[in-house]
């Protein structure tokens, strides 16, 4: 067995987490795989495989699983051949002592990453339904391929407390997919190893003050950072962590649910030089003292190399910011009846212009067949009668459906997105920052092209606002539109808030998510009655904000003024907006702050493949 060396690349660090992972699958609990389908993603898996013992179960969840399929239920047709309620185990119970792969787990139904979550933490599945209550014991690990385009595409956050390391392979080309340290005979010799290492209190200690450092609140991130180093121990044959078993468990662990930094130290005042005539001698074990470093700067260290680039700025410019996204949301999800995704079942009337759910309408009914021929006076078939040769063959007994068993399929499906960039096209715009506007927008209709999301723009001059371009998926009438657009007069800022607002509604009431994206300094001077003055126009801009925030609109304001502008910054607090404020952007700035805010939310669930 080879020992990667130095600062480890990312595929060498996958390599050791799918050796920890195939050491103790239970105690670290599972892997979060970042990486698009290809050879690197699938090497990796073929390497945990091979790792893993022969007798170790290795099981696919798929993404639109039922709850009879996950938990366990009836065994349907096992059910109406015998007459009697016959369980059939479900997924979660098969894979005890196994491995659980996850694909898609970005889009993970939360029922689904609840259940999950559930059987992790217990260790039980528990079945009580369709007449059934029973109890399996199962341990197992999980392997969660997340696959997302974006960082706001992950899997549920329930999912992520739980599964100990995270790894992202999306950068990894094919060539540097290529060293392998371990064998599965180090797996099975560290296995044995395992329950024999000890844990001493100075690592625990540390574990938990990283831990508290770099703002991570779940208990769960160091207990597991603790299996790490423990099955780490076992793979190298220590018999208790080492100082390089907790590194490597806190780049591991630690390093992608970092949420702050911590903060810097004051370097140490410089000694009282000593009198030239009388040198000092040194302090020798002073000196061996200085050359240890603590457990916990270690630790840190290991952890904060391990942050993602960029993460931390994202973190403090948009961590504290929340948005409303209840009614306005992007893409919101919504409950249909006869189109969507089949999110289950449930009791209903077929003739309601719903489709029925044959084999769930079945399942319900199965487990009273034997009570309601007994109360038609039927003859109930007996096992093992009328089987001999010649004898007569009797008909299979009709399955009894009453009303109270039909069941009618659920539907959910994601609205269509519609982004309404609204223009400020006045003279204070087009002297400083109109042609840079365009290029912001032209970038940001390339996005929605590409996600099939609609497009609208108003641009606001003059004495009103205009709609320019009708709710449309053509790039080019968009683009055309946007060159054509003129600059100068005056700044009717209410006018084109209040026609935002009005074809967004329009656009809520055909079932679509409005967007709406605001490029303007905030500095209007038209009033709403198309009147000039500077106080009577910000007092109207004011008010028709409050009914962007009534109608729980999901908005963004792009200061485009040379320097923030303090009423952009209250405009955008008082329609319940984003406020970005970027003064001497160009187009490419503009709209990378508008994917980073507002365009990412329309990408949550169900992104378009």
């Amino acid at each position: 067995m080879s020992e990667p060396a130095g600062t480890a690349s990312p595929w060498v660090d996958a390599v050791r987490a799918a050796a920890l992972f195939a050491v103790d699958p239970i105690g670290l609990v599972g892997i979060v795989l970042r990486a698009h389908a290809g050879p690197v993603r699938d090497r990796w898996l073929d390497h945990v495989r091979d790792l893993l013992p022969t007798s170790v179960p290795v099981r696919r969840l798929p993404l639109h699983i039922t709850d009879a399929r996950l938990l366990g239920g009836l065994d349907l047709a096992a059910t109406l051949a015998a007459g009697r309620p016959v369980a059939e185990q479900g997924l979660l119970a098969d894979v005890d002592g196994g491995v659980l792969i996850a694909a898609m787990a970005e889009r993970m139904a939360g029922g689904t990453a609840a259940r999950l979550s559930a059987t992790l933490d217990t260790g039980e599945v528990v079945l009580e339904r369709d007449g059934l209550a029973m109890r399996f014991d199962t341990r197992f690990g999980v392997i969660a391929l997340d696959e997302g385009l974006t960082p706001d595409e992950r899997p549920p956050g329930a999912l992520l407390d739980r599964l100990g390391i995270r790894l992202d392979l999306s950068m990894v080309s094919t060539r540097d997919a290529i060293e392998q340290f371990y064998e599965s005979e180090d797996i099975v010799e560290a296995r044995a190893r395992l329950a024999s290492i000890a844990v001493g209190d100075d690592v625990i200690e540390a574990m938990v003050g990283v831990a508290v450092q770099l703002g991570i609140d779940s208990l769960r991130a160091p207990l597991l950072a603790l299996a790490a180093a423990r099955a780490s121990a076992a793979l190298d044959e220590r018999d208790a962590i080492g100082p390089e078993d907790a590194a490597l468990a806190a780049r591991l662990v630690f390093g992608a649910r970092a949420t702050r930094l911590p903060p810097m130290e004051e370097p140490p005042p410089p000694p009282d030089q000593p009198d030239e005539d009388e040198p000092e001698p040194p302090d020798q074990s002073e000196e061996e003292e200085a050359d240890v470093q603590p457990l916990e700067d270690l630790l840190l260290e290991a952890a904060k190399a391990a942050i993602p680039a960029g993460l931390l700025a994202q973190l403090k410019m948009f961590g504290g910011r929340q948005r409303q996204r209840s009614s306005g949301k992007a893409g919101e999800l919504h409950q249909s009846k006869l189109r969507g995704r089949p999110i289950g079942s449930r009791r209903g009337d077929p003739r309601a212009g719903v489709r029925i759910n044959v084999v769930e309408t079945l399942r319900s009914a199965a487990p009273w067949q034997k009570l309601r021929r007994g109360e038609a006076g039927e003859p109930v078939p007996v096992a093992g009668k009328g089987k001999g040769k010649g004898a007569p063959v009797r008909p299979q007994p009709r399955v009894e459906v009453r009303r109270d068993d039909f069941r009618v399929t659920r539907y959910k499906h994601r609205s269509e997105t519609t982004t309404i960039f609204v223009v400020d096209a006045s003279g204070s715009t087009a002297l400083n920052r109109l042609a840079e506007a365009k290029g912001a927008v032209e970038l940001l209709l390339a996005d929605c092209y590409v996600r099939r999301d609609q497009v609208a723009m108003l641009a606001f001059r003059g004495k009103d606002a205009e709609l320019l371009l009708p709710p449309t998926r053509s790039l080019f009438r968009a683009k055309k539109c946007l060159a054509a657009l003129p600059g100068g007069g005056g700044t009717p800022l209410a006018a084109g808030i209040i026609s935002a607002a009005l074809l967004a509604e329009d656009i809520r009431r055909r079932g679509q998510t409005p967007t709406i994206v605001f490029l303007t300094d905030g500095r209007g001077n038209i009033a709403r009655d198309g009147s000039p003055g500077r106080p009577k126009a910000e007092e109207d801009a004011l008010a028709a904000a409050k009914l962007v925030r009534s109608a729980n609109l999901t908005a963004l304001l792009v200061d485009n003024s040379p320097h923030a502008e303090p009423r952009a910054r209250k405009l955008a607090g008082e329609m319940g907006a984003m406020y970005v404020a970027l003064p001497y952007a160009d187009a490419g700035a503009i709209s990378a702050a508008v994917r980073a805010t507002v365009l990412p939310a329309q990408r949550n669930g169900a992104p378009a493949r």
